[in-house]
């Protein structure tokens, strides 16, 4: 079945939000969560059918990067032999969904098939929440209540263990051998989120595994660090091109802890949840990072503004998307003046939308904004050269057909080329006047992004020309050098 997105050619006059926006190449994301319990009671009827209009709402958007919850409490929202089926989906954990289906297979095909990514988002260590109060006798909480702790109402795999480690990177195996996902995507909950007088209960573990290390805040730290680099290591070890991003807390460190760390009066990664987001983007650990930044510009514990610079200026190793939350920004006015931000900010190289839902609602007008102004125009995924710089051949044997005297098909064979790194997974079609410079990086030329080596030509109203460039991209979406074709239409 062929894909292919349109995409108006014609050019208004822009402000300067939708000026700016139109980059080649932009992380657009959203969130879509489980653990709110947002299908529990849901037929898988009623399930696809809220997300088949969340994803087509998306996509009109402008949204090209879908992060969906799989794992939010070692359970599964897919088929597992390692853990049960998620309460969040059915309603009673480790029941299977009726009719049955897989949802994650279902979302990597719907979202392809949009022209969008998929990437699986995973909480690593939280076993059980507060809401949950049953669990099934094949979860990790039951096979191996040794390697869990409780803490405020909720379980967590203690994050001292290597057993727990490798047991997260199973799943995480699991995951990406079976599913041609995008990306591998985990959040902030690392170390749990501290609450006064309440202590982390990890004596033993750090009894028992502390190898040295005398200060348990280091110890914490590096019991993460482990986990961070054998996870990135797990998934490219079996499909080098699927991204591992991270989604932390907005706040590294505050100034008065650290001289480097922003002008804020806040929770910290680094010394309340144990999580150095710096050494991971410094040592390549991770492959993008998007940083919660919830709040307002002027919010005076964390300024919106002062942490979009901070970041900007300290995590720069490591493709830098920015969390945003819609309902908050648009309640305080400021869409467009972040998005002046995001210009101030040239290491700043997308957004991930908190959360999908208040998009699709089009709260505040937001989405209308985003599809008519900042997203208007398409946009590839930021380069990753640090995985692979290598992009395919061009298409070869690039040719005008008619197939009928009302359809004129632009038709090209796939470029030859063995492995990931050389295989054409989709296309671009560009279109230019005959007295236009063929510039592949204006976006505004861009007429299709499809999956098929062909594209149906708009006939207009005949005795046209156009040049036609047409470029294949790999699944790091490198792109080739562009095959070029002269077309006339003489209807």
């Amino acid at each position: 079945m062929m894909m292919v997105i349109g995409l108006s050619l014609i050019i208004s006059h822009l402000s300067f939000s939708s000026v700016a926006a139109q980059v080649k190449r932009e992380f657009r994301g959203a969130w879509i969560q489980a653990v709110n319990g947002q299908w529990i009671g849901q037929s898988t009827q009623q399930m696809q059918a809220t997300l088949i209009q969340q994803l087509d709402a998306l996509q009109r958007m402008g949204t090209n990067v879908i992060i969906f919850q799989v794992r939010p409490e070692c359970d599964a929202l897919y088929p597992s032999n390692i853990e049960p089926w998620s309460r969040f989906l059915t309603g009673q954990q480790g029941k299977a969904p009726n009719p049955y289906w897989d949802p994650l297979q279902w979302m990597v095909e719907q979202c392809h098939v949009r022209g969008m990514e998929l990437h699986a988002w995973i909480n690593p260590y939280r076993a059980k929440t507060k809401t949950t109060n049953v669990v099934s006798t094949t979860h990790i909480t039951q096979t191996h209540p040794e390697r869990v702790f409780s803490y405020d109402g909720q379980l967590l795999l203690d994050p001292g263990m290597q057993e727990n480690r490798d047991y997260i990177c199973s799943v995480v195996a699991d995951i990406v051998k079976r599913y041609d996902v995008d990306g591998i995507h985990y959040d902030d909950y690392f170390y749990p989120y501290p609450v006064a007088g309440l202590a982390i209960p990890d004596d033993a573990t750090f009894a028992a595994h502390s190898k040295g290390i005398t200060d348990r805040g280091d110890w914490r730290r590096e019991q993460v660090n482990l986990f961070v680099k054998q996870i990135y290591k797990t998934v490219h070890d079996i499909k080098p091109w699927v991204k591992v991003g991270v989604s932390p807390f907005g706040i590294y460190r505050n100034k008065k802890n650290d001289s480097n760390g922003s002008e804020t009066n806040g929770l910290q990664n680094y010394d309340d949840l144990y999580a150095d987001i710096l050494l991971w983007v410094d040592k390549g650990w991770v492959d993008y990072n998007v940083p919660q930044i919830y709040w307002e510009i002027g919010n005076r514990a964390a300024d919106y503004n002062e942490l979009i610079h901070w970041w900007n200026q300290h995590a720069k190793n490591r493709p830098l998307i920015i969390g945003e939350d819609i309902e908050r920004t648009v309640k305080f006015g400021q869409q467009e003046q972040k998005m002046r931000l995001y210009v101030d900010c040239p290491n700043v190289e997308g957004t991930v939308l908190w959360y999908a839902k208040a998009a699709v609602d089009n709260v505040g007008g937001y989405a209308t904004q985003l599809q008519q102004r900042y997203w208007r125009l398409p946009a590839l995924q930021p380069s990753m050269p640090f995985i692979s710089k290598t992009s395919p051949r061009k298409p070869r044997k690039l040719e005008a057909v008619w197939m009928s005297d009302d359809e004129l098909v632009l038709c090209w064979t796939p470029p030859r080329g063995s492995g990931w790194k050389r295989e054409a997974i989709k296309y671009i079609v560009y279109r230019f006047r005959p007295d236009e410079k063929v510039n592949t990086n204006d976006v505004s030329h861009i007429v299709a992004m499809t999956n098929e080596p062909f594209y149906r030509l708009p006939l207009g109203d005949g005795n046209q020309r156009y040049v036609y460039v047409v470029t294949a991209l790999n699944r790091l979406q490198n792109e080739s050098k562009g095959a070029k074709i002269n077309v006339t239409v003489n209807k």
